[in-house]
């Protein structure tokens, strides 16, 4: 209804427009009422009326949104007027042998000029808006709100001319844009979209403080990580509210506004550009199938999920043993209101029997098993709870995959496999070698995916940091030198479906993550993106803990296959272990052993010469 109203306006308005401008041109020239209306007059109206609304159909300019009008609507109308003008030309040719030229000329310049200058009139008003003084006499356009935001854009490329147009053009935000910033001195003392360029990024402490600015948003999408660092860190100096925009691949697709402004996050500080791994290829791999996805309550197991019902498999099962994580990601997926049958099973991967059922009734044709336990000091005081999760639930979920014939199985892996000093690494290890030894007379192709630190999941350093600021601090760091490879969850899921596609069976596949990050650096960036300084909230070393290490190793020695199997995935060669062992821990010595006895059985499995941490 609404629109069925805009569209008869519309036509009124331009009806209107048109007879004024052909009418009002020829008497121009020929000041007589007697020749206004002559037969001539009245047909090359009606010809000029109706092509008119033809032609703006047919080029969809009744479907514009003029509010938001540019260079494109005004060449349209260009274009539509002087067709229409053709059209009323060769009408007069051919019915009556003549042309009015300086009438259709002038005709044409009108018609452009009012049609142009309504539309942008009207643009003008919902951009500014328009309100009478107290005094009743004297309309004025409004632009600045006194309480508005002090905004100031880093950026006055493509990015930042749309924010500003945007953000001048939306009723939602209360906001001024003070001008741009930009390291272009080519732009400087120039105005882009009606605001002024006030210099580069090397000045910003200045023209903060000039321009009383409260404000700032980041528009360079496309810039390095590196340098969005660099740019954030200047800024927090001296303006908290500090906001960037998305990707540049939403810039491309148009998907840029006000709404997509966000928070700074830590991930922006990790200075590195975030791997972006081409899982469109392997959507033909997913789509249509079942794929089974254990964990999948977890924070890397549900990424997994959102990323793969993407893809439009037949049916996900959403497997896990905590009830109201499951729920919540059974709700957020199935709000998405995507034809992919969700399936939920409360399951314990150490429950045999009914991971075995599970297997055998929905015949996956993908497993990615992303349960397990990652806690290290917790693992530490609970090693034979680390063991019946991460190596008999593995057992479990493997055996099941080759017993009733599933293509493929991805096991999630950790870093902390490799030369472990705890025993959550250590099972992690073993987790592998279990699935090795299957891959080596199964049809499933299995192969395992070793993680760094995943930014924000659940047990990470991110959310404890949070949580310590909350309090009002400190924040605990175990050694100044503790350093961890770090990934988004995003990356972390992404490299899960990648590596399914990519199996062959029985390979380990590692993700480049750069280079390793301090943790005390996280503490102290993530303390100054909450708008303090160190001295507000402090940072306490409490020593390294039981089972940890300095550093983490994404491959060990003997693993080390020095080329890229796709860009920023290595895969780890395949090392002889003991498999007879392995069998005989599974089978015999895990009922026999204590508890005290878990940790040095466990490592003299992997390796003879790895000492164990107390």
């Amino acid at each position: 209804m609404a629109f069925k109203k805009r569209l008869l306006t519309l036509i009124g308005i331009d009806s209107i427009i048109v007879s004024f401008s052909i009418f009002v041109s020829h008497f121009f020239l020929s000041p007589s009422t007697d020749t206004a209306f002559d037969e001539m007059m009245l047909v090359s109206a009606l010809v000029l009326l109706l092509t008119h609304h033809l032609f703006f159909s047919v080029f969809g300019m009744y479907r514009r949104k003029w509010r938001y009008a540019s260079m494109e609507e005004l060449i349209g109308i260009i274009v539509v007027v002087t067709l229409s003008i053709i059209s009323t030309t060769a009408v007069q040719l051919l019915a009556f042998g003549s042309i009015y030229t300086r009438a259709l000329i002038i005709t044409w310049m009108l018609h452009i000029l009012l049609l142009g200058g309504v539309r942008f009139a009207w643009r003008y008003y919902k951009t500014y808006g328009l309100t009478v003084n107290p005094k009743g006499k004297k309309a004025k356009l409004i632009r600045n709100n006194p309480h508005a935001k002090q905004t100031l854009i880093i950026g006055a490329g493509s990015a930042g001319q749309m924010l500003a147009r945007q953000m001048k053009n939306s009723n939602e935000i209360n906001t001024n844009i003070v001008g741009f910033i930009d390291d272009d001195f080519t732009m400087h003392h120039l105005k882009v979209n009606d605001f002024p360029v006030l210099g580069s990024t090397s000045a910003i402490e200045e023209i903060v403080q000039k321009h009383h600015v409260n404000h700032v948003v980041i528009a360079m999408p496309s810039a390095e990580k590196s340098r969005i660092k660099e740019i954030i860190q200047a800024t927090k100096k001296v303006v908290q509210n500090v906001q960037t925009l998305p990707m540049i691949e939403d810039i491309a697709l148009g998907n840029v506004s006000v709404n997509s402004i966000r928070d700074v996050s830590i991930e922006d500080l990790l200075g590195r550009d975030p791997v972006e791994l081409d899982i469109q290829s392997i959507s033909s791999e997913v789509n249509g199938k079942t794929v089974l996805v254990t964990g999948a309550g977890g924070s890397i197991g549900s990424e997994i999920c959102r990323q793969l019902i993407k893809f439009g498999p037949d049916k996900l099962i959403l497997l896990g043993h905590g009830e109201n994580s499951i729920y919540t990601i059974h709700m957020e997926l199935r709000q998405l209101g995507l034809e992919t049958e969700l399936v939920t099973a409360i399951a314990d991967v150490q429950d045999r029997e009914r991971i075995f059922e599970v297997v055998e009734d929905y015949a996956p044709s993908y497993i990615y098993h992303a349960a397990a336990h990652k806690h290290v000091p917790l693992m530490e005081a609970n090693p034979k709870e680390a063991v019946k999760n991460n190596v008999f639930g593995t057992k479990n979920i493997a055996e099941a995959a080759d017993t009733y014939g599933v293509p493929n199985f991805v096991l999630i892996s950790s870093d902390k496999a490799v030369n472990p000093t705890n025993i959550m690494g250590a099972t992690k290890r073993v987790a592998e070698m279990v699935i090795q030894s299957l891959s080596r007379t199964s049809k499933t192709k299995f192969v395992a995916v070793r993680f760094g630190n995943v930014l924000g999941s659940r047990g990470s350093v991110i959310p404890l940091f949070k949580q310590q600021i909350a309090n009002g601090g400190p924040l605990t760091v175990t050694h100044p030198d503790m350093t961890r490879y770090f990934m988004t969850i995003p990356e972390a899921s992404r490299l899960v479906i990648q590596a399914g596609a990519l199996a062959r069976g029985g390979e380990i596949f590692v993700l480049d993550m750069g280079e390793p990050v301090r943790i005390v650096d996280l503490a102290k960036n993530l303390i100054s993106l909450s708008g303090f300084s160190e001295k507000e909230i402090p940072i306490e070393f409490s020593g390294i803990r039981p089972g940890e290490k300095m550093y983490e190793e994404l491959l060990g020695d003997k693993e080390v296959h020095p080329e890229q199997i796709y860009p920023k995935i290595y895969i780890g060669k395949n090392n002889e272990f003991p498999i007879d062992e392995l069998a005989n821990f599974i089978n015999v010595e895990f009922e026999q052993i204590t508890t005290d006895e878990v940790k040095e059985t466990v490592f003299h499995l992997i390796e003879d010469k790895v000492s164990i941490s107390s």
